[in-house]
């Protein structure tokens, strides 16, 4: 693999240069099918390679028709191109004139050669001892997958182990289409002209935008985070997919909410109908109820493919604005799904991510654990803890930091860490720290101690919450006042600032540095404020707050939604059934640490009456 790791200025991208032997192709012989997979030649080590029977065509084909759609994939707002429209009007001698015909034309061929130059990356084919896997991100940005397919899928298994680009043309995946499922079915993965198919090599240069390749680094850092995970059926997902064809979502929130209680099978609720959809898979283990969220359901539909061959799917819930992981079990073989937290349209949730992000810079420990994962192959945390013998917090930000270099992947499937080196080199902090270099401005605010103030939150229940802020910037020696609003799908909207960047051109060019650093602020300040409320000296801080817990019937279905408040001396209840007027009750209490002590305790209460906290996602 040749890439040049040196950012363009202008264009903010990574140059890559790949070279392959041949196109990939489906080659009919007379006792089967060989699909000729081409590896680039110029990778870290040309001896990759991959040579085996496939035991099930079928699935094969498939998954890996699947995984390619998501490659493909980008449900980003197409503008519609009005050339025809304007020759139209030209010819009906209308107000088109020929300089609006001539600009039109230079601004499609600029778009056109720039979106020839400019692209992501192709996927990666990594052979490992046990499985062999192939990796790839959405074109918007809000899509990873992981592919691997086990030792027993193949009989007569050769391999070469390492990492190499393998080339995914338009005309190779046609190829993958066309798998038949009838016939034998032979893999011959190299960087090497072969007989099997002889075509002219393949060499390809473009730049690589960093905005992409970060967010498919930290897509597959965010995976090492903790998360609650439960296991459906894969009738639980023909129905999402079949209750979702059915309908459309004129209102938010248009999300999946997952009901998750100890001892029950977990509940599927389609918002904003409120449809409930009981699940048929195992109980949920986990210890406490939770309620979780994922947004961009619609992505979900590119997995239909794989139904008739899933035993499983096992889903990974991190938390609200983080990315959900859907893994889907095949026979010998796992498909890993992740929707991302943030797209291109949704700037807000890929800030409030950088909260969670590592910060540990000890390089000797972060060399220790690449060498062992290179030398001894796919590791646990655990093991990982117990041959550097570091402290679990440091070990688990030491291989996140690797993955965000780009030198190791979690495979979320199996739960441990692979060694895969997408360039050679580690990439570079700088390319996957900041999307842009006003998040660079913004995060250079932050650092400054109380340079970046939140002044006011107003919940606005279903119409979300409004943040207003302050920012000194000493810099320029002027002080700022950014607001914006937050829906309950983590999307801003309604954002305004008192800079000059802001009256200039309001939101056309994005969110201004002030903005983001507001944004930021309130992210940390939330995951602050959920770590604190769970130790006595963090509530004792809290002097207002409201809780809301619900509680579904399995045999009715109804929804009783209790609502908690604490306001200083006094504990506001009301509860009843859902889209029926509730009850209300409000207790006075002498002080407020007893006012405090009451509204915890029915929070506990109701945890254990088998209530879920809505809004601790």
């Amino acid at each position: 693999m040749t890439a040049t790791m040196a950012a363009k200025t202008a264009t903010a991208a990574t140059a890559v240069a790949v070279r392959y032997p041949r196109e990939s192709a489906l080659v009919a012989g007379v006792d089967g099918t060989t699909l000729a997979l081409a590896l680039d030649q110029g990778g870290q080590s040309s001896a990759v390679g991959f040579l085996a029977k496939v035991l099930d065509p079928a699935l094969f084909r498939d998954a890996l028709a699947t995984t390619m759609a998501i490659k493909d994939s980008d449900l980003r707002y197409k503008g519609r191109d009005r050339a025809a429209y304007l020759a139209f009007l030209m010819k009906k001698g209308k107000k088109a004139t020929a300089a609006i015909w001539e600009a039109q034309k230079a601004f499609l061929e600029e778009a056109f050669k720039a979106e020839s130059t400019t692209r992501e990356l192709d996927p990666l084919f990594t052979v490992h001892p046990d499985e062999i896997s192939l990796e790839v991100f959405s074109k918007d940005e809000s899509a990873y997958a992981r592919l691997a397919f086990k030792n027993p899928s193949f009989a007569e298994r050769k391999a070469n182990h390492g990492t190499v680009f393998l080339d995914a043309s338009k005309e190779a995946g046609a190829s993958f289409e066309s798998v038949p499922a009838y016939r034998p079915l032979q893999i011959e993965a190299t960087s090497t002209a072969t007989a099997t198919a002889q075509r002219a090599p393949v060499e390809r240069h473009y730049d690589v935008p960093h905005a992409w390749l970060r967010g498919f680094l930290q897509v597959q850092s965010a995976a090492t985070l903790p998360s609650t995970s439960c296991t459906l059926a894969p009738i639980d997902l023909y129905n999402i997919l079949l209750q979702l064809r059915l309908r459309k979502a004129k209102n938010p929130p248009r999300s999946i909410r997952f009901e998750l209680i100890p001892g029950e099978r977990p509940r599927v609720v389609l918002e904003p109908w409120e449809l409930v959809l009981e699940s048929h898979g195992p109980v949920f283990a986990g210890k406490a109820p939770r309620v979780a969220r994922i947004f961009g359901r619609t992505r979900l539909a590119l997995l239909q493919r794989l139904l008739p061959h899933a035993n499983g799917m096992r889903v990974h819930l991190l938390g609200a604005g983080l990315p959900s992981f859907f893994v889907v079990e095949l026979p010998n073989a796992t498909l890993t799904l992740g929707l991302s937290g943030w797209t291109e349209s949704s700037w807000a949730s890929a800030v409030a991510f950088d909260a969670l992000m590592p910060t540990v810079d000890d390089e000797t420990l972060i060399n220790a654990l690449e060498k062992k994962l290179v030398g001894d192959g796919p590791q646990t945390l655990e093991a990982l803890v117990a041959a550097t013998k570091k402290p679990v917090d440091q070990v688990r930000g030491g291989v996140q930091r690797l993955c965000l270099r780009g030198q190791i992947v979690f495979d979320i499937a199996d739960g441990v860490y692979r060694p895969r080196s997408i360039f050679g080199a580690a990439v570079a902090d700088e390319v996957t720290a900041f999307g842009s270099e006003r998040e660079r401005e913004a995060h250079r605010l932050l650092a400054k101690k109380n340079a970046v103030q939140l002044v006011k939150l107003h919940d606005q229940g279903s119409d979300g919450v409004e943040v207003h802020g302050e920012v000194k910037d000493e810099a320029q020696q002027r002080t700022y006042a950014p607001r914006f609003t937050s829906d309950v799908e983590g999307r801003v909207s309604e954002a305004h600032c008192t800079c000059p960047r802001f009256r200039r051109s309001a939101m056309r060019e994005g969110p201004c540095e002030h903005m983001i650093a507001l944004r930021v602020a309130w992210g940390r300040k939330r995951a602050d404020d959920e770590k604190k409320r769970d130790t006595p000296e963090g509530r004792k801080l809290i002097r207002a707050e409201t809780r809301t817990f619900l509680k579904r019937d399995g045999l009715s279905g109804k929804q009783t939604v209790t609502r908690v408040s604490l306001d200083d001396k006094v504990v506001l209840l009301s509860w009843g059934l859902a889209l029926a007027p509730p009850r209300h009750q409000r207790i006075w209490f002498d002080s407020d640490s007893e006012a405090r002590d009451a509204y915890f305790q029915r929070l506990e209460a109701l945890i254990t009456e088998g209530f879920v906290d809505a809004d601790r996602q």
